[in-house]
């Protein structure tokens, strides 16, 4: 029996606790507090102690922590090179195994707990046969973080046609893992509501509705990337006046009407800070929709999956350009464009009401046991006062010491506890050598060769490189 087995009563005691008042939508910090955890719930918090808890808890000292609840966050793929090397429209399909597939899921998903991110949207791009799908599944499943699992559905270059991925889907629905327990929720992901017929699109949104889909996540990139699953064109379809969350990823270029629509319809952006600076795609407009949009990290085998380090990015990529508007006018900034609490709110809050999921990504009494406890008393952290700014400006992964998911800890003094983690290394390492080795043995097209990005929709032109080296050469 693992230690996530054990307790269904947990105390904490003596800590700092970044609780969240649900009427004023702030968040409220008690000191040398308790928190009680009873099954998948919080049921109590409260400075000093509580008053009573069942005689079998299990009590833990934490005097100089900080808790705060689990991350939760959205997580797709794009880029011209990237899409053709590693996507669904590349050689992935032909060489990537079921086991590949299942073992980047689950070492993926272990990243993200370790991280002290306990719920993900996953645009599922593995989808290219049935068997690939169930690796998908059987990897999130067998993670144990929650997972909001998207399924996808595009036009590929294989045998796995309209129909089969359909009834893929259709299958799905009635699949246990999605029905008996919080911890998996199935959806679809689509990425070609411009271009498909009126009948596959009326043929999507009946599975949606009649098979209790909870959500569904689309890649919009405007301008001239030329996704253009657009807020408006969705809600033009019927599909965002519903009850079903629907999270447009990116939303580069969206425009003033997309925006208004999203506050309308109480809809959500996943901004990616890290992927959209990384990938070059760039994220102009997004800080005027920041009030509907969550943070998730993307693509996270090219970066940290830390949500952290993305608070931390999004929130000084805000602050620059806010401050440089002021510094044109040859005035200096006497105010704080953005704080650290608005940073932390989009990866916790925000991401639970992205999902419609009042009870996500928050502290307070009745909602899901997900938590994030942090050493105060490493050498960055030492001496920590605000334990927000603590979080967001100082922390990093190593100060992780439990991750607790629904009541059940999965990371504890520091260390993973899923049962098979030294076998999952070694098989994962075995995976990643062998794909690595195939890939570098590629003989990759240039880019410019083609018609241009997107099927021609942009044609390709060249950014200037930056020159760190002194003399002759750029140091690239």
């Amino acid at each position: 029996m693992t230690i996530s087995q054990v307790a269904a009563s947990i105390l904490y005691e003596h800590g700092t606790i970044i609780g969240f008042n649900t009427t004023t939508e702030q968040f409220q910090i008690y000191q040398n507090a308790s928190l009680h955890i009873q099954n998948d719930r919080f049921t109590g918090l409260a400075e000093g102690g509580l008053s009573s808890v069942p005689p079998n808890t299990t009590q833990i000292n934490a005097s100089g922590r900080i808790i705060g609840p689990g991350y939760t966050l959205g997580s797709n793929t794009t880029l011209a090179d990237y899409v053709q090397k590693f996507g669904e429209y590349g050689p992935a399909v032909q060489n990537f195994t079921t086991t590949d597939i299942y073992l980047g899921q689950l070492v993926g998903s272990l990243e993200l707990l370790h991280g002290g991110t306990t719920t993900v949207l996953d645009h599922s791009h593995a989808a290219w046969s049935n068997d690939g799908i169930d690796a998908s599944v059987n990897g999130s499943y067998d993670s144990g973080v929650r997972t909001f699992y998207a399924h996808t559905l595009h036009v590929i270059d294989n045998d796995f046609t309209w129909n089969d991925q359909i009834s893929k889907l259709r299958a799905l629905t009635t699949d246990k893992r999605f029905q008996d327990n919080d911890l998996m929720h199935l959806g679809l992901a689509y990425d070609d509501f411009y271009g498909n017929t009126p009948e596959n699109i009326t043929e999507m949104w009946n599975i949606v509705r009649e098979g209790n889909l909870t959500h569904v996540t689309t890649h919009y990139m405007n301008g001239p990337w030329g996704w253009l699953n657009s807020v408006q064109l969705l809600d033009d379809l019927g599909w965002l006046n519903t009850s079903v969350p629907v999270v447009f990823s990116h939303g580069a270029f969206l425009t003033a009407e997309d925006a208004r629509l999203l506050r309308q319809r109480n809809q959500y952006i996943s901004t990616t800070p890290e992927s959209e600076l990384h990938f070059g795609h760039n994220h102009p407009n997004i800080e005027l929709i920041v009030d509907q949009a969550s943070l998730g990290v993307d693509c996270h085998f090219t970066f940290s999956s830390s949500h952290i380090q993305q608070a931390r990015l999004w929130l000084q990529s805000l602050r620059a350009p806010e401050s440089l508007k002021v510094l044109e006018t040859w005035e200096v900034p006497w105010n704080n464009p953005m704080s650290v609490r608005q940073a932390y709110y989009l990866i916790t809050r925000a991401g639970g009401l992205a999902l419609r999921r009042q009870d996500l990504g928050i502290i307070a009494v009745g909602s899901k046991a997900d938590v994030v406890v942090y050493r105060g008393d490493s050498p960055n952290l030492l001496g920590w006062h605000d334990p927000i700014a603590a979080l967001v400006l100082h922390s990093d992964v190593g100060d992780i010491e439990d991750v607790l998911l629904d009541g059940k800890f999965v990371k504890r003094g520091g260390k993973l506890l899923h049962p098979d983690w030294e076998a999952i290394k070694s098989r994962f390492l075995d995976s990643a050598a062998r794909i690595q080795e195939q890939w570098l043995s590629f003989d990759w097209p240039s880019l410019t060769s083609g018609s241009g990005f997107n099927d021609g929709f942009s044609l390709y032109a060249t950014a200037d490189q930056i020159d760190s080296l002194r003399g002759n050469g750029t140091g690239y």
